[in-house]
């Protein structure tokens, strides 16, 4: 017989979601509402309806994702021209100018990581579904990964309220946002969301539950 892993949940002991304060669980308290003792938030073994809220946010950032994609993110009005830009145009334009290092950076940051963001999200939702014990580590260091770089997919939407703020010309040239934009923005912020209400502990607990 394998010997017991030794973890909070064995030593009767609750990390709190806000503070990270480790507490000790109250057992004549079990069926009422716990509390951390240094912030006062409602304590919980595991994050409440943790996978069914990531599957809604992963979803819904899946939808959004595709007219972010498709739709321009800006509109450049030039002489009374219009010319509108989606993510990729934008990418290609760079690389004929022979800026490669701007649609490197575009590329990666507004395509390559909100798709990788949602796939691993995806991935970690099945495997934690499935009960799967495979590579725990592994699976939260990706989760970690994901958690961290998220937020740098918005330097598209910078740019582009960057330029909105500055080129303003009259009817020389004018910038505007275009719809894709409030796509892409929304497909960021949901994808963040989603990574915060994902509870890597999950990943844990298949292993745990095989080894005792």
């Amino acid at each position: 017989m394998k010997p017991i892993a030794f973890t909070a949940r064995n030593a009767s002991q609750i990390s709190c979601h806000s503070c990270h304060l480790l507490c000790r669980i109250n057992f004549s308290k079990i069926g009422k509402s716990l509390v951390c003792p240094r912030c006062g938030s409602t304590l919980h073994q595991r994050k409440p309806n943790s996978l069914k809220r990531t599957w809604a946010l992963v979803l819904t950032a899946i939808v959004f994702y595709i007219p972010a994609n498709l739709l321009p993110v800006t509109v450049v009005i030039s002489f009374g021209k219009s010319q509108s830009d989606t993510i990729m145009s934008g990418v290609i334009y760079f690389i004929a100018s022979g800026m490669w290092p701007i649609a490197l950076i575009i590329f990666v940051a507004s395509i390559l990581v909100p798709m990788l963001k949602l796939i691993i999200l995806t991935f970690l939702l099945i495997t934690v579904q499935r009960k799967s014990a495979w590579r725990p580590k592994d699976r939260t260091r990706l989760y970690r990964i994901t958690e961290a770089v998220g937020r740098w997919s918005m330097v598209d939407i910078y740019v582009v309220t960057i330029l909105v703020a500055l080129v303003n010309l009259g009817n020389l040239a004018t910038i505007k946002a275009g719809p894709g934009a409030g796509f892409f923005a929304a497909v960021v912020v949901i994808t963040m969301f989603a990574a915060m209400s994902f509870d890597p502990r999950l990943i844990w607990d298949a292993k745990e539950t095989r080894d005792e």
